[in-house]
């Protein structure tokens, strides 16, 4: 990235702004790709929870705080630096947590029930479009609760998962 920053003065002394501009486009991307892979970690990390959660209809107090702060820091790095738009918009998750979902099914399968489930019987075990829809509910929360409401909220909304309430009342 030095190199391209020396370009890009280098080419705005020569007049050369196109030329700039086509850098500072490419560090943009690259920056923006970032961001992303940042993101779908923790979407991993959450449909990771969110399958335990599915699989052995319970809701630990451990997973819960990982599904928190996963939401949470997705939140926190989907914001663009502008704080009006977003990296990615609340209708263009889908694909994301399609491939979220298939890379947690492995690690996933190491924790559920003791690692008694090999990753094809956990994924025959999932109901997909009912995780995907508890992860996209709980993304929607992002967009709607700023950082101090959103723990709330997602309180909330974890409670209503298999075994919520009791984690809940604990």
């Amino acid at each position: 990235m030095v190199q391209e920053l020396i370009d890009i003065r280098n080419y705005i002394l020569e007049g050369r702004y196109g030329d700039a501009l086509l850098i500072i486009d490419e560090l943009e991307g690259m920056s923006k790709q970032a961001i992303i892979r940042n993101i779908e970690s923790f979407l991993v990390r959450l449909m990771i929870h969110l399958i335990k959660n599915q699989v052995e209809q319970r809701l630990t107090n451990s997973w819960a705080a990982s599904i928190s702060d996963s939401i949470l820091q997705i939140k926190k790095l989907n914001l663009k630096n502008n704080r009006t738009s977003y990296y990615i918009n609340s209708d263009e998750w889908e694909p994301f947590l399609e491939e979220a979902i298939e890379a947690a099914i492995r690690p996933a399968s190491v924790e559920l029930l003791n690692g008694s489930l090999n990753p094809s019987q956990v994924s025959d075990l999932l109901d997909r479009s009912r995780i995907n829809s508890v992860a996209q509910n709980l993304l929607d929360l992002t967009y709607d609760y700023s950082v101090k409401d959103l723990l709330t909220a997602i309180d909330n909304y974890l409670a209503e998962l298999p075994g919520g309430s009791d984690w809940l009342a604990e």
